[in-house]
């Protein structure tokens, strides 16, 4: 004999499917609430790390829909997959002619989120115009997530950095007439930053 489910028991679990994938309404406020709103340890302290690696060792702007920020720091060392994207991780030293490690991180403008599957290629402009070099960034784990790659700078002086963001290649929740969140990519622009001598 079939079991009859009130529609109620139905409907609750829905709901609370739909507002947790978001959607439409993912940008409202929700409703006030008597405890105060916490990010968990390790969120919060990723994004008061990134603020201080910014103002010590960067800067950050605004473009289309992002917030970018870059780091400068020294070559640095990385895990990567021995074969590929696949196989076991094996340790990568800086080349000798690497100087610099340039960090670019996007995060959404009006929730603050870092950015994953954000395609990004980065130039160094010397103040000639020349593009001194141009590498896709790869993205990394560590006390925050961003993007980066080594570079090898000539001389020390002042240079543009010119960060090209495409389309991020994840897919997006919305209802049909909904224009989609992140559909378009972006060109942050960071002027006169020194690049010294690092290693």
């Amino acid at each position: 004999m079939p079991r009859f489910v009130p529609a109620v028991c139905l409907a609750v679990p829905l709901a609370l499917t739909l507002s947790a994938c978001g959607g439409a309404d993912s940008d409202k406020k929700p409703a006030q609430s008597k405890s105060k709103e916490t990010a968990p340890a390790g969120v919060a302290h990723q994004h008061t790390v990134l603020a201080a690696e910014i103002a010590a060792r960067g800067g950050k702007t605004r473009a289309g829909d992002y917030t970018v920020g870059y780091i400068v720091e020294a070559a640095e060392p990385w895990f990567h997959a021995e074969h590929g994207m696949h196989g076991k991780q094996v340790h990568r030293a800086p080349a000798k002619d690497e100087t610099h490690h340039i960090e670019i991180i996007p995060m959404e403008a009006k929730t603050g989120r870092i950015v994953p599957d954000v395609p990004i290629t980065l130039e160094v402009v010397d103040e000639d115009g020349k593009v001194v070099q141009s590498k896709e960034l790869n993205f990394y784990y560590s006390e925050f997530f961003h993007y980066a790659n080594n570079f090898s700078i000539p001389k020390g002086g002042k240079y543009t950095l010119r960060a090209k963001l495409d389309t991020p290649t994840f897919l997006r929740h919305g209802a049909s007439g909904e224009k989609p969140a992140l559909s378009q990519g972006a060109t942050a622009t960071f002027r006169n930053v020194e690049l010294k001598p690092e290693s």
